[in-house]
């Protein structure tokens, strides 16, 4: 949020104020994806962009092992979590590709965290 404040090529931006409609294929019923952060802002080349992100741990964007030695509650969870998001980040892509917007997901490697 601060980058956000400070950069000056950065003209708008919004956290978690708007939704993407989903599918859960868990579930199998629709929900409310809110991504973290929604910025518009002018490029290095001059051109104006817009861009949808979102923030998650590495952890959260790498496929759980698909046969580990033990099937845990944790593993469960993992997979239930992976299944989820990739629902969330499919809707993302195809929301943000009918309205020129880029979609873009940052984790602790991107932000240099």
């Amino acid at each position: 949020m601060v980058y956000c404040d400070l950069n000056e090529n950065v003209y708008q931006w919004q956290s978690e104020e708007f939704f993407i409609p989903y599918k859960s294929p868990v579930d199998n019923k629709w929900h409310r994806y809110f991504p973290d952060f929604f910025i518009k802002y002018v490029d290095a080349s001059g051109k104006k962009r817009v861009m949808v992100i979102e923030i998650k741990p590495q952890k959260e964007v790498e496929m759980p092992p698909t046969n580990p030695k033990r099937r845990t509650k944790s593993w469960a969870n993992s997979v239930r979590l992976w299944v989820i998001n990739q629902a969330k980040w499919k809707a993302a892509r195809e929301y943000c590709a009918d309205r020129n917007y880029e979609f873009q997901i940052m984790t602790e490697k991107e932000l240099g965290i």
